[in-house]
């Protein structure tokens, strides 16, 4: 038996997936640990692990930072107020992580971590610093290694597979390497501070030296790559959303089943205008459909301000999506990974109106795939939004590429190859 710790922060989209491969572990006779927020902490013991919380990481200054914006900076359109964020939420934390672990390792000492791509203290120092193996478990359905496969990450751009994309990629990350110039200078001097060289790289392209980088996708979903090191490894959806007790909601049952369900939503930490929410509640309102609409764990329906709604919107906080997506037909969201690659599980074609972090690329993924339409949020009106779900239930090839992916994914193992990979790190 070894002991796994899997460091992550707080949020929805990063712990579920690194729940599920938890519970796979923990099937294996193993014993799992979670450093995270404070307030996941319920949930983690509540599935049975171990918790450790964050003691010198300001949680909720991280939460401010990250979710407080009117709208997240673009490194194109705002390019230092963007930096400025990455170098507080991503940077900074780093020395408030180490203390935290160097705590929590002396404790209860695992003997692999496990982290979040977003949480850099393992990955920028601890892989060198301590003799513990670190693996990356991330919970993008793309891997973020740059490599002539793929785009720049970040911008929703095309592959480069002619030579109009392959120019306009090569642009777009001169671009960002000459923007990004000064945040490379302050990383490599945070690990000077640790006795450790610079690295010449961006820190997307460092984590190719970690021995194990876990990508919750299958490579047609990632342009079929070539460019990646042998330690990247797909492996399919790691999907947990509820507790194994924990029935389906009441009020799932009263929801008319002889029409197409349509499940909107806006993801679990969404904090902005609800303009997707609205556009849904207009332009889908009186078709011969049923709408059902979740406003996130962090934001109560009475507070969404949406109007009068038709009698076939329902409007509800959250549903598990076990429990909702095998009925759905067509899912309209903003793009997280988590939502993304649950839908596509379940084999449910969608309308990604791609808002900000890796939404456009999770977004352009889909769509380059056939599984799914890609909408503007500046066109997002309900017209617009009437008119792409009509076309994805209209268009045969939408459901059947989405399907076609569920079944490739159900070939891959999820959870539990992520386990068997991680259990090969303790030999």
């Amino acid at each position: 038996m070894a002991r796994f710790l899997f460091t992550a922060w707080p949020f929805a989209g990063h712990l579920h997936p690194n729940i599920a491969i938890a519970h796979a572990l923990k099937a294996c006779g193993h014993e799992v640990g979670f450093y995270t927020g404070i307030k996941a902490g319920d949930k983690i013991q509540s599935e049975g692990f171990h918790f450790f919380p964050f003691r010198q990481v300001d949680e909720e200054g991280v939460e401010r930072l990250v979710f407080s914006q009117h709208e997240v900076p673009s490194l194109l359109k705002r390019p230092f107020q963007l930096i400025a964020l990455y170098r507080g939420w991503l940077l900074d934390t780093v020395p408030d992580q180490l203390e935290d672990l160097e705590n929590v390792m002396t404790q209860w000492h695992p003997d692999v971590l496990v982290c979040d791509p977003t949480f850099w203290g393992p990955i920028l120092i601890l892989h060198e610093f301590q003799e513990i193996p670190v693996a990356i478990s991330s919970f993008i359905p793309g891997c973020m290694i740059p490599g002539p496969d793929a785009p720049p990450w970040g911008f929703g751009l095309p592959p480069p597979r002619t030579w109009q994309t392959r120019l306009l990629a090569r642009g777009v990350e001169a671009t960002s390497d000459l923007v990004l110039f000064k945040f490379r200078r302050a990383v490599n001097k945070l690990r000077q501070r640790y006795g450790l060289p610079p690295i010449p790289t961006s820190v997307n392209a460092f984590t190719g030296q970690i021995p194990l980088y876990l990508i919750p996708s299958v490579p047609e979903l990632d342009y079929d790559r070539k460019d990646l090191p042998s330690s990247v490894r797909y492996v399919g959806p790691c999907v947990w959303n509820k507790s194994r007790n924990e029935g389906p909601p009441e009020w799932l049952s009263r929801v008319p089943r002889g029409q197409p369900w349509i499940h909107v939503t806006e993801g679990t930490m969404h904090s902005q205008d609800p303009f997707v929410l609205r556009s849904a509640a207009h332009g889908l309102a009186d078709l011969p459909v049923q709408v059902i609409m979740t406003t996130g764990g962090n934001r109560d329906p009475s507070e969404v301000k949406l109007g009068e709604t038709a009698s076939n919107v329902w409007l509800e906080r959250w549903v598990p999506h076990s429990d909702l997506l095998p009925l759905t037909d067509v899912m309209v969201t903003t793009g997280g990974a988590s939502t993304i690659l649950a839908g596509l599980s379940a084999g449910v074609p969608m309308v990604i109106v791609p808002t900000q972090w890796d939404k456009p690329d999770n977004a352009q993924r889909v769509v380059e795939a056939g599984a799914g339409l890609r909408l503007s949020p500046r066109h997002c009106t309900p017209k617009h939004l009437r008119a792409a779900v009509e076309r994805v239930l209209a268009e045969p090839s939408f459901g059947q590429n989405a399907q076609r992916l569920a079944d490739t994914f159900a070939g891959y193992g999820g959870a539990t190859k992520a386990a068997e990979l991680l259990s090969g790190l303790c030999a």
